[in-house]
């Protein structure tokens, strides 16, 4: 698995944040309401390298949860979903780095506006990766049913990868009410966690009873 673009990644965040230093406020915006109103600020030398710091955190552990997975074999399986996924999940972080560096040097961009364009490119992206995961401990919907019976895995990951679709269709819809883009973007997720975990269960005891 190459894992050159996480590492460009992780040192352009940092090299961003110096040079955007000296331009940013001592206190600067850092967290925003339901509404996108600013309600929340901080230092600028823990705001500007907070997402730096958190990209080499989850780069390490992208880089590790592959190495350490009892079934890595499974990974190696959709290792280019994987890596997929990957860049998109840096790329909508960066989207939110970008636009609390924007904020604070005037170009006001509130959060809310760009939720669903974001959200509706990583839910949609997940929902691929849904459709090529393998039976692993690290990534996919992870019930007690779906890891111990390989049929309900996929049938689990199958249905997962359709209400995904739908979630990102649903986050998308969120353009048309940027004051509730939150709710249009949380909800989904949530109900597809919850719908997944009770289906995976009754999956597995229909299963058993066959």
């Amino acid at each position: 698995m190459n894992y050159k673009l996480i590492i460009i990644f992780v040192i352009t965040s940092f090299i961003i944040s110096l040079y955007f230093y000296p331009q940013m406020p001592d206190m600067m915006a850092s967290h925003w309401n339901i509404e996108g109103n600013v309600d929340g600020y901080m230092k600028k030398q823990f705001a500007l390298f907070l997402f730096p710091v958190l990209f080499l955190v989850l780069g390490f552990l992208f880089i590790f949860i592959p190495k350490i997975d009892p079934l890595k074999n499974n990974i190696k399986k959709f290792s280019r979903y994987y890596e997929g996924f990957i860049i998109i999940f840096f790329l909508v972080m960066y989207v939110f780095y970008f636009q609390m560096i924007l904020w604070n040097i005037n170009i006001k961009i509130k959060p809310n506006e760009i939720f669903p364009f974001v959200f509706f490119l990583l839910f949609y992206y997940i929902s691929l990766l849904l459709e090529k995961t393998k039976q692993n401990w690290f990534i996919g919907i992870k019930t007690p049913w779906t890891l111990s019976d390989k049929k309900v895995w996929e049938k689990t990951h199958k249905i997962g990868s359709i209400l995904f679709k739908i979630s990102a269709l649903i986050a998308l819809i969120g353009i048309f009410f940027e004051k509730y883009s939150i709710f249009f973007v949380i909800i989904p997720p949530i109900f597809v966690i919850i719908y997944t975990f009770f289906y995976s269960y009754f999956e597995y005891k229909k299963s058993k009873r066959r």
